[in-house]
């Protein structure tokens, strides 16, 4: 998310899956213009729902699902899970096989990408309609599911970027915490003195961060994606190379092979939990997750600079498979999801800040879980600092992702200069989206 987000996809796998689901696509899609849903003969309608994350969410999801067959006794559910390993990888040959799962999670990484290749139902009839209720959404969060003027996925969160910080380390050597607003260059030289002090990296090195690159972009006047292209270039690649370069002959960061540690996606594997490293650059959502992992007390502010660079994201998404045989009852299910105030109750703030207003605040005046209402205090502030949001990337967005990690990691082992990794690592992209 968000913040947990799954390890990218090979975009040539997803390519072949593509090519088999056009394939198989005159009978699918034969089938499914008869319109409407078709149950079974006793009326009963098993859906097929797919998400990943930890053990934790499967819980809250599972609970979640059960309470909507209680409510509506003729839909079941075949729910599977997994990791973030792998997990579009899997999608995407289940798509191709014909056997895809009515209901999926995605997120702004693929949602274009499917979007594009007509996997995902268009949800904007159901909701002019009434049938998905996004009344009480920020129009700005919903809105962030359009591709090309279809409704591809529901918004099932509201998130944003956080630096999570260790509080009990520093409060214990007497440094002072991180504060919102705080520039790239403070906190550089702050965990530097945080390095000195306590013998523990003051910061993760975020070089291969898409987060905080795309935010320190647009704090610089630019932007990930722009005008159907890259909104950045090679000079700007070289210079936040170089920034975190220095930072490491400061000795602010880890070595590269605990950088590289904190470069994977597992949220317990995080340096700030693991004891490598001070703070940890993550999505806000993930504190409580954070937090069953270390005994330490930590705090979460923005990323550095100015926190209008960062925006309301959609941290995930559910979407329907076009090809549903069951496209009414499984938008039924997440409009249930999103909208339910038990529903709401359940899932708390795992995927986000929950999208319906009204149950975001039932949910912070009710969570007993201190770093819950952390994460729901902290973007409710930093919400009333956000700027607009970007578009939502564009189709390649995993491969701008991945990438990022190769070029920022081969000029933290000593393989590549900034300049000569930020020139390979703009082909690359440029490639990618092309």
């Amino acid at each position: 998310m968000h913040p947990t987000t799954p390890t990218t996809l090979g975009r040539r796998r997803f390519l072949r899956g593509i090519a088999a689901l056009a394939v198989a696509a005159p009978l699918m899609f034969g089938a499914a213009a008869c319109g409407d849903d078709k149950s079974g003969d006793d009326g009963k309608v098993e859906l097929s729902f797919f998400w990943w994350g930890g053990d934790a969410r499967a819980k809250l999801t599972e609970q979640a699902l059960d309470l909507y067959t209680t409510k509506h006794p003729n839909v079941t559910f075949k729910k599977t899970w997994q990791a973030n390993q792998g997990y579009f990888d899997k999608l995407a040959t289940l798509t191709a096989g014909g056997d895809a799962p009515d209901i999926f999670q995605i997120d702004d990484n693929y949602l274009t990408e499917y979007a594009a290749r007509n996997v995902t139902l268009d949800l904007m009839s159901y909701k002019d309609s009434g049938k998905l209720d996004v009344s009480k959404f920020p129009e700005s969060l919903w809105k962030y599911g359009l591709v090309d003027g279809k409704l591809a996925g529901l918004a099932f969160g509201e998130n944003t970027q956080g630096m999570v910080y260790n509080k009990t380390l520093l409060e214990k050597n007497g440094l002072p915490e991180p504060t919102i607003g705080m520039s790239w260059q403070e906190l550089i030289d702050w965990a530097a003195q945080v390095t000195a002090k306590t013998k523990i990296p003051g910061t993760q090195d975020p070089s291969a961060d898409y987060k905080a690159f795309w935010i320190w972009l647009r704090q610089n006047g630019k932007d990930m994606y722009k005008d159907g292209g890259l909104g950045f270039t090679a000079e700007d690649v070289t210079a936040w190379f170089q920034m975190w370069k220095d930072a490491a002959a400061k000795k602010a960061t880890p070595t590269a092979d605990v950088i590289h540690e904190g470069n994977d996606t597992d949220i317990t594997k995080q340096l700030v939990v693991t004891g490598r490293a001070a703070t940890s650059f993550v999505w806000v959502n993930q504190m409580p997750e954070l937090k069953k992992n270390t005994k330490d007390e930590l705090g979460v502010v923005s990323y550095p600079g100015d926190p209008s660079a960062q925006w309301a994201r959609a941290s995930m998404y559910f979407s329907v498979f076009r090809n549903s045989k069951h496209k009414d009852a499984a938008v039924d299910v997440i409009n249930f999801l999103a909208n339910d105030p038990e529903a709401g109750e359940i899932l708390g703030t795992d995927r986000g800040l929950p999208s319906n207003q009204d149950i975001r605040k039932t949910v912070a005046d009710t969570t007993t879980d201190p770093a819950m209402k952390q994460s729901i205090e902290v973007e409710t502030e930093l919400a009333t600092k956000f700027g607009p949001s970007p578009q939502v990337p564009l189709k390649g967005h995993s491969k701008v992702r991945s990438e990022l990690v190769k070029a920022a990691e081969n000029v933290q082992y000593g393989r590549q200069t900034p300049a000569e990794a930020a020139e390979a690592y703009l082909k690359t992209c440029q490639a990618a989206i092309a």
